[in-house]
Order: C-alpha cells, then sequence, then structure tokens
C-alpha cells in the first residue's frame, strides 16, 4: 500500500573541500570485513553528514556506483584515563552498499 507519490532521486553536489570532512576514514573491523562478502565498505563519517552527501561524496572519491547507504551514530563509551573518569568521542558510521562489480580498496590510500 502506497502513500503519496514514489520519492525523486535528488543528485546532491557535495564541494571537493567537503568530500574529505564527510568522509574520515575507512572503518576496518571484523565484522566491516565480513560486509566486504556483500560488496559492502563502511566508513566513518562526520556526525553532521547526511545520507546523500556520503553518497556523492564516495561515488566522487572513489568513482564507483552506490545503490545504498546506512547510517548509525555510535555514542562514546565510558572509560577510565590514567585513572580518572572520561568520555571517548560520538561518532557517526556508514555502511555503503556497491553496485555490482563495483569494489573499493581501503587497504590502500586514496
Amino acid at each position: 500500500m502506497s502513500r503519496g507519490r514514489p520519492r525523486k532521486a535528488v543528485e546532491t553536489k557535495v564541494s571537493a573541500e567537503r568530500i574529505y570532512e564527510v568522509i574520515r576514514r575507512p572503518i576496518i573491523t571484523e565484522k566491516s570485513t565480513r560486509g566486504s562478502e556483500h560488496s559492502q565498505v563502511t566508513f566513518e563519517v562526520a556526525l553532521n553528514a547526511s545520507k546523500p552527501e556520503i553518497k556523492a561524496a564516495v561515488e566522487s572519491l572513489f568513482k564507483v556506483k552506490v545503490t545504498a547507504v546506512n547510517t548509525l551514530r555510535q555514542k562514546g563509551k565510558f572509560k577510565r584515563f590514567k585513572g580518572r573518569p572520561g568520555t571517548r568521542s560520538d561518532y557517526k558510521k556508514a555502511m555503503v552498499t556497491l553496485e555490482e562489480g563495483h569494489s573499493i580498496d581501503v587497504t590502500t590510500g586514496v
């Protein structure tokens, strides 16, 4: 059951400076490498980055085609630093699904 009109694909323009602000670094963990089996790549992104912005940044930076972007905000853990209580910074993760046939090698530099 559809509610209203279907969404149009909106093309987002991202400046060259903003691309490097949006995508901070790739996240290389066991879980993220399991996502690579399904042509997914995980990045740490800016807290204020939107999904269309992330998609445009990845497509222009790595010259690939993105089909989906899933994001989550990771809250900073409470830890002790040299015996004193502190909190790690919050950060945002983006799981980017690439089109069939496209890939990004995150082990090499940009």
